[in-house]
């Protein structure tokens, strides 16, 4: 049955695909191109996908994201009026109407409702199915029953272990911040609970400790990797203050008191760096969102994905596995470059949602010229609301990289840069290899 419904879902999404290939064509392209594509977007459908990072859950699940959404001003095709919404919903649900008018959406999210609770694990399993999706990451808090273990990998999120101390004086920087620490304050104190801890320990050393349990406990109990979200909360620069100086932080505040600006950025400078180490330690590959957030506050200043040059290029790091999610978006012709180190990856996730194809294409075709092996596809699935969720984000992710893709080596084929051989090698290489062996088990 799971085949079956895999190939009806793939003969209802070939149209849309058909539609928008001659759309993915940035090159001054004759009719040779526009075949080579073809042939390309071809053998591009039939290569499983390994998909870096999303946020996979059912609408309303507090447990899909660390950090609560604050309103935001999407992006043209992120709003709910893009035709590409609809499109989706025809192709997973058999959706009988063009848009998502708020009668229809009601339809919509009735109909994804009724089999959630029929289905369980075999409702997310039968998209990643429909779409070509062998194995996706899921950015969770925790992992649920719904998903099945062995389809979906789990990376958790450990931001909040940088927020010990009063956070009263962060939190009124600006609104965003008003939302967004409490979520962090939470979480931290949910991940000392169950590792046993009812206060802060008295030293530094104790909280290292504790920090250490507690990345220990959540690899055991499935984490392949840990992902940073600090983007959304300071700088991506971290200076290297000693220890000493962060030790001092930490006896002053973690009695109480809301530390001023300079003490909490100097803690997280040094506190960053030791959980970057753990993670080398435990062989967690370590994501950290590196592009620009919704909100009305996020800095772009402040999440250049260069800021983390210092980190990334310290020989004291160089066992740790950097994965830089989103491509560092809208600096990612510079980020590229960062991908030179060894350990440094870069994930093309949001991206496939921000721009168009044609856009997108043209960003794929500058990394594939510079570092194929270091580039990986990520979905950045997401349940927006209960009629454009998660399996809509994943439909649409997977057809914008797939005609981006051939259009890109399209180019660089008729170009004369590589083999139509080697294309496909780089096109199995960032859709499905290179993830899959850095998310590899044990």
């Amino acid at each position: 049955m799971r085949q079956l419904l895999a190939a009806l879902a793939l003969a209802l999404c070939w149209p849309m695909l058909a539609r928008a290939q001659a759309s993915a064509l940035p090159w001054d392209g004759a009719a040779g191109v526009r075949a080579e594509q073809q042939r390309l977007l071809g053998a591009i459908e039939r290569i499983p996908i390994f998909d870096n990072h999303g946020h996979p859950g059912y609408a309303g699940d507090p447990d899909v994201d660390a950090m609560p959404g604050v309103a935001a001003n999407l992006p043209l095709r992120l709003r709910p009026d893009n035709p590409e919404w609809a499109a989706a919903a025809r192709a997973l649900w058999r959706y009988p109407y063009d848009d998502l008018a708020p009668a229809h959406a009601a339809w919509l999210a009735r109909r994804k409702q009724q089999l959630e609770r029929g289905e369980g694990r075999a409702y997310f399993d039968r998209i990643l199915d429909a779409l070509g999706i062998e194995t996706a990451v899921a950015n969770r808090v925790r992992m649920p029953a719904y998903l099945d273990p062995q389809r979906f990998r789990w990376v958790f999120f450990v931001d909040s272990l940088l927020f010990p101390f009063d956070t009263r004086e962060y939190q009124s920087r600006n609104p965003d911040l008003a939302v967004y620490i409490p979520a962090q304050v939470k979480l931290r104190r949910e991940l000392m609970a169950q590792a046993g801890a009812a206060a802060l320990p008295a030293t530094l050393g104790g909280y290292e400790q504790l920090a250490a349990a507690i990345l220990r406990r959540e690899q055991a109990r499935g984490g392949v990797g840990m992902k940073f979200e600090i983007a959304y909360f300071r700088s991506l620069h971290f200076a290297d203050p000693p220890r000493a100086r962060a030790a001092a932080i930490y006896a002053r505040w973690a009695r109480g008191g809301a530390p001023p600006a300079a003490d909490y950025a100097a803690f997280q400078d040094y506190f960053f760096r030791f959980l970057l180490l753990q993670a080398a330690r435990l062989r967690l590959p370590v994501q950290i969102h590196t592009a620009v957030g919704p909100g009305d506050y996020f800095s772009l200043t402040g999440g250049d994905v260069l800021n983390l040059e210092n980190i990334l290029r310290d020989p004291r790091y160089s066992g740790v596995t950097f994965v830089l999610l989103h491509g560092g978006y809208p600096f990612d012709r510079q980020a590229i470059w960062l991908a030179a180190r060894k350990n440094v990856y870069l994930d093309s996730s949001l991206m496939e949602f921000y721009l168009y194809p044609g856009a997108l294409a043209r960003t794929l075709r500058r990394w594939l010229e510079l570092y194929p092996d270091k580039i990986v596809f990520g979905s950045d699935a997401y349940p927006f609301d209960p009629a454009i969720g998660a399996e809509e984000c994943y439909w649409l992710a997977v057809k914008s990289v797939r005609e981006a893709l051939a259009a890109a080596l399209a180019g660089m084929v008729e170009d004369g840069e590589v083999s139509e051989a080697r294309a496909l090698q780089m096109a199995r290489a960032y859709l499905h290899d290179t993830a899959a062996r850095l998310y590899a088990r044990p």
